[in-house]
């Protein structure tokens, strides 16, 4: 943000939003813009429903380099994420890519995250757009006495995620390498057929291409150059035209991960608005209970009582869109609240995700749900909705 006051005195505040390498094609495509985390971003180009739609039936792309990169490598590397995440990264071969999350010594989420073990030494860390800053000076405070260097190099790279069932045969057109075998969340680098990668500190002269994804479906990310993004964007939509590919933007990525589950980093969970453990917030699997981490203590001990409250699923039995904030009863009890909710495009009826106290967690149990003063029926499901 930047102050400043005008020629007649009055004070103002200008956000100063960022922009990816591709911004300037997202506007040239008619995309509607919106500000998210401090970038500004496709909300959607042809609509949101039809953006979601193409994901789940054929494939999708997605601008994602608003996402954080950052490189951890040296001696030391594994021993320090293992301590300072949940899991046991020394566990990941060379190509694994871990879905782990950053807590602190409470036990609670800071942000989600994906590490991906590039050498013995050699790491990529993913943190969310809103965090990266907040992260990278969090690992950094907590480097001392490892050997280790960390480096936040989100400035010189872009990413794009390539989603949908239809993902692996477009990319194959593109790609100088068997995708068939390339596991889910593993990564590897690779050449490009038309495209000369310019040389970089993660890859060298290749991409770095991952089989993951926030939507639920079969999907890889791209990681590039700043430099090679647009050829790489524009070369994925046309050879993407014989597969029904469609440009897609935040609202569509927003309404996949809800019918999967997915947690919204700052929204789902927030370390000061909404603080939640990886255990409230269906994530306990991520935990690697036989190693030493930071803020293990907490969590052993609230895993051994057993009293906390439980990310969930709602889905509406009645017409109604569910949204951030909104109550959950179960006859006049107040059992919880929804962090995230919408109109399901695959149910065709409105979804959320919240968090339930234990007596109600389990699936199929009928509650209702506040929506601006009327209570409308609804039913707990487990947080991924849409099978």
């Amino acid at each position: 943000m930047k102050k400043g006051i005008n020629r007649n005195g009055i004070s103002y505040l200008v956000i100063m939003m960022k922009f990816t390498a591709l911004h300037d094609v997202h506007m040239d495509m008619g995309a509607k813009m919106t500000e998210f985390a401090g970038f500004h971003m496709p909300l959607w180009y042809k609509g949101i429903i039809e953006e979601h739609m193409a994901v789940r039936e054929r494939v999708g792309v997605f601008d994602v380099s608003h996402m954080g990169d950052i490189i951890v490598e040296g001696k030391d590397a594994t021993d320090y994420l293992s301590y300072i995440l949940p899991s046991d990264i020394s566990k990941a071969e060379i190509g694994k890519a871990t879905y782990t999350a950053f807590i602190n010594h409470r036990g609670i989420l800071i942000d989600d995250t994906i590490v991906t073990r590039l050498e013995e030494d050699k790491y990529l860390v993913v943190p969310n757009a809103a965090t990266t800053d907040l992260i990278y000076h969090w690992m950094f405070s907590l480097g001392g006495g490892y050997k280790v260097k960390i480096k936040n190099v989100s400035s010189q790279y872009s990413s794009i995620a390539v989603q949908g069932p239809k993902a692996e045969d477009l990319l194959q057109e593109i790609v100088d390498d068997d995708l068939s075998n390339l596991k889910f969340f593993h990564a590897r680098f690779i050449k490009l057929k038309d495209i000369n990668i310019e040389k970089n500190e993660l890859s060298g002269d290749y991409a770095y291409l991952s089989r993951t994804g926030y939507t639920g479906e079969d999907g890889f990310e791209f990681v590039v150059p700043n430099s090679n993004i647009v050829e790489l964007w524009k070369k994925v939509l046309e050879v993407g035209k014989k597969h029904g590919i469609e440009p897609c933007g935040l609202g569509a990525r927003d309404t996949l991960r809800m019918e999967k589950g997915f947690l919204l980093s700052g929204q789902d969970f927030h370390p000061e608005q909404e603080p939640r453990t990886p255990l409230e917030a269906g994530i306990s699997w991520v935990i690697g209970w036989d190693h030493e981490f930071l803020g293990k203590d907490v969590l052993v001990k609230m895993k051994e009582e057993k009293k906390y409250d439980l990310f969930r699923g709602i889905v509406l039995k009645e017409r109604g869109i569910p949204r951030h904030g909104y109550k959950i009863y179960k006859d006049d009890e107040e059992i919880g609240y929804l962090t995230s909710g919408t109109l399901s495009p695959v149910l065709k009826t409105g979804i959320g995700l919240g968090y339930v106290k234990r007596p109600y967690i389990k699936a199929g149990t009928e509650v209702l749900v506040d929506i601006r003063g009327k209570k409308v029926k609804a039913e707990i499901r487990k947080p991924k909705i849409v099978k």
